[in-house]
């Protein structure tokens, strides 16, 4: 699986941070909620799937003062942003270049932001829970924040004219969030919620949703 920010969403990645929030509604707040979670498991060791500039990674290592997280991404120039950004975390903070599709080491939580959604298939999303589930400890964790999107209609437009109305109100033209929806679907694909939380139940996880601003929504799943 090879995965390039810059040419997917046509981005210098220096002006990754801040564009994301213009696109993604709640963008901050997922992050924070997603932090939260994994810190009540009181994590040893936690690995970032398709961890990009470390954004995600920053808010846990705030707030798990003795998590060490592993930042997993294939995007070298991410990671770089990502070491510059963390450097203050020291040996807390560790890097791999992997795809989040090899195989994991044991770990206590795992987290994503953004990044799932570029596994295409449900089949194949299915096989990284279950592969999730075996890299956890017994009452580990899995803390999922992304876009998930209905599969049928009105809803499914309807959450998109949600979604739309937020990059219109951060300046983008209503035409022009709908080319953005287009250009994504090239590398994207945004499964209902339901069919998530089946997914990660399958697996073996304990599956609920903890919150959701659409299209934006953290799913957490907890290892018995």
């Amino acid at each position: 699986m090879s995965h390039s920010v810059k040419q997917h969403l046509r981005l210098e990645i220096e002006v990754y941070d801040r564009t994301i929030r213009t696109w993604i509604p709640g963008y901050e707040q997922a992050l924070k909620r997603a932090a939260g979670e994994v810190a009540r498991v009181q994590p040893r060791r936690v690995l970032d799937l398709g961890a990009g500039t470390g954004a995600l990674s920053e808010a846990i290592l705030k707030q798990s003062a003795t998590a060490t997280v592993e930042l997993l991404d294939l995007d070298e120039e991410m990671l770089a942003q990502a070491r510059v950004r963390l450097k203050s975390f020291g040996e807390r903070a560790r890097f791999r270049r992997q795809s989040f599709l090899d195989p994991l080491p044991e770990c206590d939580a795992v987290a994503a932001s953004l990044a799932l959604h570029h596994v295409p298939a449900m089949t194949e999303k299915k096989q990284l829970y279950r592969r999730i589930l075996e890299a956890l400890v017994p009452g580990g964790l899995l803390v999922n924040a992304d876009v998930t999107m209905p599969a049928g209609e009105p809803r499914r437009s309807e959450d998109y004219a949600k979604w739309a109305a937020h990059l219109v109100s951060c300046g983008i033209g209503k035409h022009r969030a709908y080319e953005h929806f287009r250009e994504w679907a090239g590398e994207d694909t945004y499964f209902p919620l339901e069919m998530e939380l089946e997914a990660m139940t399958e697996a073996g996880f304990d599956a609920a949703c903890a919150w959701r601003d659409i299209p934006n929504t953290l799913i957490i799943g907890r290892k018995p």
